[in-house]
């Protein structure tokens, strides 16, 4: 953990030119993914399962009769709608949108209880049920959203009313929990309200929500777990679901004492960001060096190539080292978000392209697939493998759903999705003293506050396809350092300064080209990244990948899918020496780089189901697009790894 840490620049800070990849993407969430998900959550799209979270709050709030509907933690949909909707107002002020936000923000003011309470289901169905069966019920995990929004809403528009009413609810929270007489001693069966309190103590100043949180994390996994006391004050004499067990929740030791990742994904993700945001604040040694064990394990040992999380559908959750079957791949949309938080706050702790190459592979794989090209259609897992066959005959792949979906009973991801991409102009840069990082390429214009002045750093690239080019306008002409990320799968890197190539390896700080000089203004800085398209083998224990590679191009995973290749793509060998080549395809897929080339495919000898001779091959032309871009051409297989030979 370094003595100076990072600090990430607002989203306002920031400007994506809207013609970016990901500028194209923030766009999209103001002008096609809220609106459409205002839809979803007032059950207005056609075909699309009921939400009724919208509903649930106007009964809470009484100002409509009926019943609560949906999953114990419906009221974080809206939550989470209400900070992507936040997020859009700072990136592009609306006062149609504002007006919307305000008045949702109007509506859960009134669903609110006089002492700070607020969670529908437990207002609407079971008032006597508060604050007693943490494990399962989700109160603390919608409070955890429903704060967020608060800061995400006061920081992007500086209206307080959202950020009083989430403030109420902390308190409320706060008086009934922590190691005084008479509180509870208990925690989260989701983590979630642990780095939403971090968010409010930064925004408030209130001590009081920072040590709630820490407290949050300092108890989990203490014996007895509070999960099993509060089940016996329950009556409960048998666990709910089959593969309920303290790890699920990531209850099963102390915090720091934790050295696996395990149990459900999603969870995990948000309790290990929760503990970088503490280990941050309160200059933990300990919290960090736990972070970075379970960083070890995660992404040397339990993750997709895709940065897809949760190799098992049961539990949604991790299970051993290099565990990682393709087909039956749960990668929850929601987990590879969340481990997207995780690295963001690493990096804050320290200052390594690690973190920042977990990130992009992240979004650009594991995230981006989990949406349709058009923003309005969305998976809940993503696999690497499907076969359509065996999806529908196979109950062990039950939960791989065949194309993209409109909603979901349990929508957690769609309005997950919209936040990140909103507040995405964050995660691009910051700023530590004299020095600016750049974590992400996106065309962009930032301006940060340095210590001798004021500096707007404009981004020019159409990466993930192509270099990169910086111009540097210092407030007045000022010494400082421009440190670029070098991504870890760039194995030939090249700087320009004002026209003349420097010395790349003598830049290089842990994974960061570290430029200092006296910059004047519209200096430039070219950075050109190789971008070959790359074999990746797997480690030799993850028995799936064993005698195949995945491409990738730069940041970007490619697959095969059977509308390109035909179906068989099992069968489809890809010699060792095949050459590959790559090319912009503007008219496919929103514009994609496409990856083509010459494979063998196998064709049976004879129709027996077992023989002594080897099958027969024909050369057959291969195509590969982005991983992230599966599944909008209809229905068929897709392969991400690729026999070779």
């Amino acid at each position: 953990m370094e003595e100076k840490t990072l600090e990430h620049l607002d989203p306002g800070a920031v400007r994506v030119a809207a013609a970016d990849f990901w500028g194209k993407r923030i766009l999209q969430v103001k002008e096609t993914i809220i609106p459409y998900q205002w839809e979803a959550l007032n059950d207005r799209v056609p075909g699309a399962p009921k939400s009724h979270a919208v509903e649930n709050f106007r009964i809470a709030a009484g100002l409509a009769s009926g019943e609560f509907y949906g999953w114990v933690f419906q009221d974080s949909d809206v939550a989470k709608w209400l900070e992507a909707a936040s997020y859009c107002l700072w990136n592009f002020p609306d006062p149609e949108l504002e007006q919307k936000v305000d008045e949702v923000i109007d509506l859960v003011a009134q669903a609110q209880r006089p002492d700070g309470y607020l969670n529908t289901y437990f207002t609407i169905k079971d008032p006597e049920g508060r604050w007693k069966n943490l494990r399962d019920n989700h109160e603390l995990y919608c409070a955890g959203h429903f704060i967020e929004a608060g800061v995400a809403h006061y920081r992007a528009t500086g209206k307080g009313k959202l950020l009083e009413v989430v403030s109420r609810l902390a308190d409320h929270i706060a008086d009934r929990f922590g190691d005084g007489p008479g509180k509870l001693r208990g925690y989260p069966g989701h983590p979630e309200i642990e780095l939403a309190l971090v968010k409010l103590y930064r925004v408030t100043g209130e001590r009081r929500y920072l040590d709630l949180a820490a407290f949050f994390v300092n108890e989990r996994g203490k014996t007895p777990l509070y999960f099993e006391l509060e089940a016996r004050a329950r009556g409960e004499k048998e666990l709910p679901w089959p593969f309920w067990t303290p790890a699920y929740c990531q209850a099963h030791l102390p915090v720091r004492e934790q050295k696996e990742a395990v149990g459900h994904a999603v969870r995990a993700m948000y309790l290990y960001s929760a503990m970088a945001d503490l280990a941050l604040e309160l200059h933990d040694t300990t919290l960090f060096a736990a972070c970075r064990t379970l960083w070890e394990n995660v992404t040397e040992r339990r993750m997709y190539v895709t940065g897809g999380l949760g190799s098992s559908a049961q539990g949604e959750a991790f299970t051993f080292d290099y565990d990682l079957p393709p087909d039956r791949a749960y990668a929850e949309t929601c987990a590879s978000i969340g481990l997207v938080f995780w690295a963001h706050r690493m990096l804050r702790l320290e200052v390594d392209r690690t973190y920042a190459d977990v990130m992009e592979r992240a979004l650009y794989n594991g995230v981006l697939s989990g949406m349709s090209l058009d923003g309005t259609a969305y998976f809940y897992v993503n696999p690497l493998e499907v076969v359509p066959e065996a999806v529908q005959k196979r109950h062990d792949l039950q939960h791989v759903v065949l194309s993209r979906q409109r909603w979901f009973s349990c929508a957690c991801c769609p309005p997950n999705l919209a936040r990140l991409l909103a507040s995405l102009p964050s995660y691009l840069y910051s700023k530590d003293g004299e020095t600016l990082y750049v974590h992400l390429f996106a065309e962009s214009e930032v301006t940060a506050g340095l210590e001798k002045g004021r500096v707007v750093l404009l981004q020019k690239t159409g990466y993930p396809w192509e270099d990169i080019r910086f111009e540097v306008f210092p407030e007045t002409p000022q010494e400082f350092t421009l440190a670029v990320r070098i991504p870890g799968w760039c194995r030939e890197a090249k700087i320009r300064v004002n026209g003349e190539e420097a010395d790349v390896s003598s830049l290089v700080e842990r994974g960061y080209a570290k430029i200092r000089r006296f910059w004047q203004r519209g200096d430039r800085v070219e950075l050109s990244l190789a971008m070959p398209v790359e074999r990746v083998r797997a480690h030799p224990g993850v028995r799936d990948a064993s005698g195949k590679v995945a491409l990738q191009r730069g940041p970007v995973v490619f697959c095969l899918e059977e509308v390109d290749n035909g179906p068989g793509l099992s069968q489809i060998v890809l010699p060792e020496e095949a050459e590959l080549c790559a090319t912009f395809r503007p008219e496919l897929l929103g514009g994609v780089v496409v990856l083509s080339g010459e494979a063998e495919r196998e064709v049976a000898a004879s129709s027996h189901l077992y023989a002594f001779r080897r099958p027969e091959r024909r050369r057959v032309p291969l195509t590969a697009i982005p991983y992230y871009a599966w599944g909008n051409r209809g229905v068929g297989e897709m392969t991400v790894w690729i026999r070779e030979e």
